[in-house]
Order: C-alpha cells, then structure tokens, then sequence
C-alpha cells in the first residue's frame, strides 16, 4: 500500500508534465491508488523512452499491482482502470484518432476531414519517421527529385491541417479499443497520452516500422539519414557507383543487399555468424526462420557482393558529409578494421524495421513478425480499428503504398462511421 509521501510524489511528477488545453468539461476521476500506481507507470515510461521505441511495463505486472485493490472497485479491464485522471485528465472526443503523423496518417487524415470527420493525429517526433529522414523523395509521382522526405511530409501534414484535421505532438502508451473496456457506446475507442486522453468513434495505427529491436551502433543514430538507412528500396538509387555496407543476416538483409547490387559498385555484406558453414549444412537456417537459403547463396553469387563472416559491426563512422566507413571486428582478432563505405544498411541489433506496436498491448493481432493483420479495407481484427503503412509489415515500404493505404482507411472509415453499404469515393469540401 502506498504512504502518502509516494502519492504526492506520484501526482507532483503529472502535475509538472501537464499542459495547458483549453479546459474541457468531459473529465474523469481516479481512486488515490489509481493515481499512484498511474503516477509510477507515467515515471516508468518517461525514464524509459527513447526515439527509438517506447517501452512498457507488463499487464501481467500491472495486474498484479491492481489485483489487492479489486475487490474494491467496480468491474472493468485493467486498462480502463487507467481512464486518465491524476486529478482532472482532460479529454478529447474526435470521430478519427490517428496515432502517426507519416504519408499514411495525414493522407488518411485529409481524407476523413474532408470527409467532414473530426480527426485529430498524435504524432511522437515528425522528424523521426522513415519519411522524415529521407534526403530525397526521387519515386513519389509530381514531386521535384530534389525534395527531402521531410519537405514532402510537411506538406502532406499542411494539407490535412488545412482540411480541418488537428495536429498534437503527443506520445501515445496504451490504447483500449472496446466498449467493454471504454464503457462507451459510442466512443469505444481510448487513446491515452501523458498529457491527456482521446475518446474516438474510430481509431487508425500508423506509426510505421522503425522499432528497433537493441540498442543502436556509435554513430547509427548521429548519421541516421545522411548515410545510414534502413530501406533500400528507398535509398539505394543514391549510391549508384559506390561501396555500402549491408549488417544482418537475416531474410531482410539478403533482400536489401540484393537490391543494392543493381545500383553499389560494391556491397559489403557483413554477417556476425559463420554464414558459409550455415548455408553448407551446419545449420538449418531455414527451419529457424533466420534466412532464406535460395536468396542468400544467389546474393554470394553476385560478383560486387563481399561477404564479411563472423564479422560484427562495431561503429559507423562519419563526419559532416556523411558516413565515411564501417569499423568492424572479425572473431578472433584483437583489431577492428575500417570498410570504407558512403552507405550503411544496418538490420541487425540496432537497426530493422520492427513495426512499432508496443503501445497495443495484444489488443490488435499481429502476424510472426510482429505486422497488424489487416483485411482489403485495412481494417484490424477489431471492429472499428484500422492499421496503415509500414506497422502493417508488407513487403512494399514505399511513401506512395503508405498514402494509398490511407486513403483506403479513410474511405473504409466514413463507411463504417456512416453505416454506408457502399463506399463513398469523394467528398465536396465548402
């Protein structure tokens, strides 16, 4: 049980962090242990959050600090006994809650507001999206060669700003996605930040692929967009003629690396195991899911391609230009190596493209990789809540599929809200 010294605390620390929105009568409350144990949580998040991925406590483990105390109150799940209070939580009732503020989120954005749908997006960081740190968008239809990816996404977020859409810079950790758990009818949908909470008739996930799965290499983060990617389908056009370094060895690595062979006078595919003894049947890589062996003895193949085995990256190095090499260890050797390299694709620990589904909490079914599972209208396995773009995990990580699955939501979504049989395929803006 906690003292009333941890309570404070607990309620000073959301105290500190609350903003100033404009007041809204639409409030709830909390019980004292309810606050406290939201007050750790919040603690809990803030300590942990990194650009990179956004970490969470349990349910197991909040279950149990909740379970003493269930007698006591009213049924409900574990999430919903979280309904932001700390004292008076504002929120917010919106038709559409767009978590993500990428090419999928403000493309369905433009389209529900046109649609006379009040939208809002919760958007971490605008400048961390895969999107945003593209130097330059040279494959999306109408835009100049020479617009970055954070230009074409400012626009793209103008636009639905414009139509009518709201825009917050808000870090969203926990969603519940019933009514059952809202104890709503007709906002069945919870968007919960540390600052305030959202009410939805309809929710959009849209927060892209860019979960890492460990800690970023020296240098990955600081040169993250000027030389350091994590699509080459994307960027692998800009370093026609040069030598780049692909790290992983994974299905996702051969891939790339593949591609990258049509445009790099060299790919230096560095792996941290002993790849050759793997692919001549030391190891069946192909049961474990780590490779696939076809693609991998192809990519050894290709006369531009050196493999580095048991090889582990140690450092990306660069300067104001861009990155300059890859410093690496062989096992066994007392010394690292520097590869010369303009390019580093790194799919290892750091680097990938994990959809960012953390904030879900098993409220949405995901396939083996960790992708929402959608249907033809991007629809998730619950009713009402829609995923788009990379967090679907498809295999086409481009800005203009990620707009396209947008636009379907959208649609989808004012079918849904308006119980239309057909979908309605335009809207009249006044």
């Amino acid at each position: 049980h906690p003292n009333n010294t941890m309570l404070k605390t607990a309620q000073l620390h959301h105290n500190n962090k609350r903003r100033h929105h404009k007041k809204n009568n639409n409030t709830t409350t909390m019980s004292s242990i309810q606050q406290f144990l939201l007050g750790l949580l919040l603690s809990s998040l803030t300590a942990t959050t990194t650009v990179s991925s956004f970490h969470l406590p349990s349910t197991a483990s909040f279950q149990i600090l909740t379970r003493h105390h269930a007698k006591s109150s009213s049924p409900r799940s574990t999430s919903s006994s979280l309904q932001m209070g700390l004292g008076e939580m504002e929120v917010l009732e919106y038709d559409v809650a767009i978590i993500g503020g990428g090419p999928a989120g403000c493309t369905c954005a433009l389209y529900t507001s046109r649609a006379d749908l009040k939208t809002i997006i919760l958007d971490k960081n605008p400048a961390t999206g895969a999107l945003a740190i593209t130097s330059h968008i040279a494959n999306y239809p109408g835009v100049d060669r020479t617009m970055s990816g954070t230009e074409l996404l400012d626009q793209m977020r103008e636009q639905a700003i414009q139509y009518g859409t709201r825009y917050e810079k808000a870090q969203v950790f926990m969603i519940d996605v019933k009514e059952e758990e809202t104890g709503d009818s007709t906002y069945t949908k919870c968007v919960y930040t540390p600052d305030f909470t959202i009410k939805a008739r309809s929710l959009v996930l849209a927060t892209g692929a860019m979960g890492r799965v460990g800690k970023p290499f020296p240098g990955e983060k600081e040169l993250l967009g000027s030389g350091v990617s994590y699509c080459a389908t994307c960027d692998g056009a800009f370093y026609r003629d040069s030598e780049v370094a692909v790290y992983g060895a994974s299905t996702e690595a051969i891939e790339e690396a593949m591609f990258l062979t049509k445009f790099a006078s060299t790919v230096h595919w560095v792996v941290p195991t002993d790849i050759e003894k793997e692919l001549q049947g030391g190891m069946d890589v192909e049961k474990n899911k780590i490779m696939d062996h076809d693609e991998a003895m192809q990519l050894m193949s290709c006369p531009n391609v050196k493999l580095w085995t048991k090889t582990k990256l140690v450092e990306v190095i660069g300067d104001f230009n861009g990155v300059t090499g890859v410093r690496v260890n062989h096992r066994g050797s007392d010394d690292d190596e520097v590869i010369p390299v303009e390019g580093a694709f790194i799919y290892g620990n750091g680097g990938g493209s994990k959809p960012i589904t953390d904030f879900c909490q098993s409220k949405v079914e995901l396939d083996e990789a960790g992708g929402v599972i959608v249907d033809e209208s991007m629809m998730t396995s619950v009713s009402g809540v829609y995923a788009v773009g990379d967090i679907r995990n498809t295999d086409y990580k481009q800005v203009v599929v990620a707009a396209s699955d947008g636009c379907i939501a959208a649609m989808a979504v004012e079918k849904f809200l308006n119980n239309r049989k057909m979908v309605k395929v335009d809207w009249i803006h006044r």
